[in-house]
């Protein structure tokens, strides 16, 4: 028997959400556990089915497709999140990583891709729609007044601290990690956003991105 990847798909336009399935379906290691069509239904159907990979559209109503993301993480944090939009707008493709989504792929790429990429989060992998990608990463000029900082003016514990921030987890979940404390924690990260002219986590990490100290396989 083939072990099953189960998945929750939210959309709110029936069609396509009807469609995605049947067509998952298909798949003999794919099997869909709940089609919830807003937001609120997804955080609910997700508390209760707990997915293996949620599936969730950006525009929803009652609960828009971020926000019900960081709920579905909270409750099911071994639930791998695949953003799709119809658009790649930067901002979305950010607040996707802010909420813990482990892939963001447009609606118009080929359905083999999409179900490449469920496979893929789910199996601990980042998976983001490399235009999307592209499109933010050039938007990340050197900060203003200085050059493009060096990583021997990281130091190493402030790498490990990036590094892990790039994975999602709380400070405090560093801090055990790195057998440190929470204040500590926080304050590695002042200083990498300093360092890095960066203003949050989400703007380090891509800034870390762009010049090549992490890669996408490190994201959540």
């Amino acid at each position: 028997m083939v072990e099953k990847i189960r998945i929750l798909v939210a959309d709110d336009h029936p069609p396509f959400r009807e469609g995605l399935s049947r067509l998952f379906e298909e798949e003999p290691d794919l099997q869909v556990v709940a089609k919830p069509g807003d937001g609120c239904e997804a955080v609910n159907m997700a508390k209760q089915a707990c997915p293996d990979v949620a599936i969730i559209d950006v525009a929803m109503p009652k609960l828009n497709g971020i926000e019900a993301a960081k709920q579905i993480k909270a409750a099911c944090p071994n639930t791998a999140i695949l953003m799709i939009s119809a658009y790649g707008y930067e901002a979305y493709l950010l607040a996707s990583l802010q909420a813990g989504a482990a892939g963001y792929l447009l609606k118009s790429s080929p359905l083999r891709e999409l179900i490449s990429a469920i496979r893929s989060v789910h199996s601990g992998q980042a998976v983001f729609d490399l235009k999307a990608v592209s499109k933010v990463l050039d938007r990340l000029a050197v900060p203003q007044g200085g050059d493009v900082v060096s990583t021997q003016r990281l130091q190493p514990r402030e790498m490990q601290v990036l590094r892990l921030a790039a994975k999602g987890i709380s400070n405090k979940e560093i801090g055990r990690e790195l057998k440190i404390s929470d204040r500590t924690v926080q304050t590695h990260l002042i200083r990498i956003f300093r360092k890095l002219g960066a203003s949050s986590r989400t703007e380090a990490v891509l800034r870390a991105l762009k010049e090549g100290w992490i890669t996408l396989d490190e994201l959540p």
